[in-house]
């Protein structure tokens, strides 16, 4: 299989040699590209340095922008699945391989989940998680136990679909839109690292924006949206 590894990258100045790094010595047998989402750091500057594959936007365009050029990367190359991998080091590349194995399998999406078979904390942290998941039960009902997981594999039917002219981004809402139209999903137990530098996206009223977005769009909003 004929993988692609998309890392945006907004400010990882911190963070993005290390990933590389590790992406290179340990895991050559995979292909990436680096989007670097108008970064005001020196985060295009070590890309050049160390050669690696990367693309500049010229302003930040959110993850959803740097996500659909990673995917019309994919469709333009041919490649068989495309998955979504944090510059931040928080996805391990080891758990790939049993992602792969599930596109072999005729899944279209597969998600790395930390709770397959590991337990849900019960923690503020976890509260919008397990609401954006009783939200994608209600609507589509199938059970997603990892629905906030950034950690997801397409195969190239899926990779289509996101080159299309359309508003699909890499998050909850769009999967369960996929499943309502008869994508099969299936979660695969992961574990991930923890953000060790730099600072994350969401902060807390970010986070709760966030939630109340994803939630709309799941209980609203996809129910208009066209494929």
């Amino acid at each position: 299989m004929k993988t692609l590894l998309i890392i945006p990258a907004y400010n990882e100045e911190e963070n993005i040699e290390r990933v590389m790094e590790c992406l290179r010595t340990d895991f050559p047998q995979y292909d990436y590209v680096i989007v670097n989402d108008g970064s005001r750091d020196r985060t295009e500057e070590i890309c050049k340095k160390n050669g690696y594959r990367f693309v500049s936007h010229p302003v930040n365009l959110g993850l959803t922008g740097a996500f659909q050029t990673g995917m019309r990367y994919a469709y333009r190359y041919g490649y068989d699945a495309a998955i979504q991998f944090d510059g931040d080091g928080q996805h391990k590349p080891e758990y790939i391989s049993l992602l792969e194995a599930e596109i072999e399998n005729g899944y279209d999406i597969v998600i790395g989940s930390r709770f397959v078979t590991e337990k849900k904390p019960h923690s503020p942290r976890m509260l919008g998680n397990r609401i954006i998941g009783l939200a994608i039960r209600l609507t589509t009902g199938k059970k997603i136990s990892d629905p906030t997981s950034g950690m997801r594999l397409y195969n190239r039917r899926m990779i289509e679909k996101f080159v299309q002219p359309n508003s699909f981004g890499p998050e909850p809402d769009t999967v369960a839109f996929f499943m309502r139209k008869g994508a099969k999903v299936k979660e695969v137990q992961v574990c991930m690292n923890e953000r060790t530098a730099g600072e994350s996206y969401l902060s807390f009223s970010r986070s709760v924006a966030y939630m109340f977005q994803i939630m709309t769009s799941i209980l609203l909003l996809q129910w208009f949206r066209k494929e």
